[in-house]
């Protein structure tokens, strides 16, 4: 990238904003674009697929990077000492608008290409309640609320208390298959108590994955919400920490970021032999490898940006960075709009892949290669709103 355009980028960055965190965050929404657009999805690197169940792949860090960083800007958007002096209309209308932009995504798409498809039928009364935006505007009025009310060892006490109480109900909570089976304390695919949850109370027609069996559920349903706000929590905990230390505090600040972050993954881990590491559970380990992730990472940027301000490498994420949730938008519309348009046997992204991406760069290389260029077409867009000083406030 041409140095005069990084340095336009840097010269229009705000005095005193602390750039980790637009970086981080730009840095979330990049990998986040760049695993959900694939050229096939029957071939996809190992490492940037979600693990089957247990388990967990870089790919599985990302959304949890993202509420990481929601916390952080939860704090830089307060007062001196990182406290709300209220909660209300600005919130509200924020976490209203997250979530139906989410509902949006999820009615946007028409089969073209059947007949005798009905959108009202499929899209309308099979509408999917949950998604990944939906959650971040649950966690989000959440987070706010437990800010304004909670010093800081009762955002610990509330982190530590919504991760493990759904978890607690996971293992003990008692809950009926339609067969009248009874179960407890099982933790599998389509059989725990959050998948019974989502099943009553949004409906088998209303979720994700609506074909497990016994019970269909949504990767983001309502009780793994909990887990994911202490995810948030623990962003806002890293925030508290760099706006209540003085200056001289604020330069050592990233090397208790990366012991905390050390600690945390190696704790998360070692938790693992006995509560597996799960994205769809937002297990506790997985609370605690993913947080720990998170912290190394703002440890490891901080220095580099804020500290020795080496920033121009990171201008590209910066871009993306500010206008994270017009990114996503704009990434989830182009990408529906690809497999909704017909072209031969076939749609437009399936006609790209397999006459474009996969002749020159293979299978595996052609399919990352759709993303890579999917990511790049959509930078010079959102480029073109930071030039022209557009961000679009949630």
């Amino acid at each position: 990238m041409p140095r005069h355009h990084l340095d336009r980028i840097l010269a229009q960055l705000p005095a005193g904003r602390l750039m980790s965190v637009d970086i981080l965050r730009g840095l979330a929404i990049a990998a986040m674009v760049l695993v959900n657009n694939p050229g096939s999805w029957s071939y996809v690197y190992a490492p940037l697929a979600h693990a089957e169940w247990h388990g967990w792949t870089p790919t599985d860090v990302i959304f949890p990077l993202f509420l990481f960083v929601v916390g952080l800007s939860i704090v830089l958007a307060t007062g001196k000492n990182g406290e709300f002096p209220t909660v209300g209309k600005p919130q509200w209308i924020r976490a209203v608008k997250l979530f139906a932009l989410g509902l949006f995504l999820a009615v946007f798409f028409y089969n073209f290409r059947d007949t005798s498809y009905s959108w009202f039928s499929d899209r309308i009364e099979g509408i999917r309640w949950m998604g990944v935006l939906q959650r971040i505007a649950l966690v989000y009025i959440a987070s706010c609320y437990l800010v304004r009310w909670l010093p800081a060892s009762g955002l610990i006490i509330a982190a530590i208390a919504c991760s493990l109480v759904p978890w607690l109900l996971m293992l003990w909570m008692p809950y009926q298959a339609d067969s009248g089976e009874m179960f407890r304390g099982q933790l599998l695919f389509g059989n725990h108590f959050s998948a019974w949850l989502d099943q009553a109370l949004f409906g088998s027609a209303h979720v994700y994955y609506r074909n497990a069996q016994p019970f269909a559920f949504d990767p983001e349903g309502l009780l793994t919400t909990f887990p994911a706000i202490s995810t948030c929590l623990l962003g806002v905990l890293a925030g508290l920490s760099w706006k209540r230390a003085d200056e001289a505090a604020q330069q050592a600040l990233g090397q208790n970021w990366l012991v905390w972050g050390a600690l945390m993954l190696l704790a998360g881990q070692i938790l693992d032999l006995w509560i597996p590491v799960n994205k769809a559970l937002w297990s506790p380990s997985f609370v605690l490898v993913t947080a720990g992730v998170s912290l190394i990472l703002l440890a490891g940027l901080y220095y580099l940006v804020d500290i020795r301000k080496r920033r121009r490498a990171f201008a590209p994420l910066l871009v993306l960075g500010v206008n994270a949730i017009a990114l996503f938008m704009l990434a989830g519309v182009v990408g529906r709009l690809l497999i909704m348009i017909p072209v031969a046997e076939t749609t437009l992204k399936g006609w790209m892949f397999t006459n474009i991406f996969q002749p020159l760069f293979g299978s595996y290389g052609g399919s990352l290669a759709f993303a890579a260029f999917c990511l790049a077409v959509f930078y010079w867009v959102m480029w073109q709103m930071y030039r022209r000083r557009i961000f679009w406030k949630v």
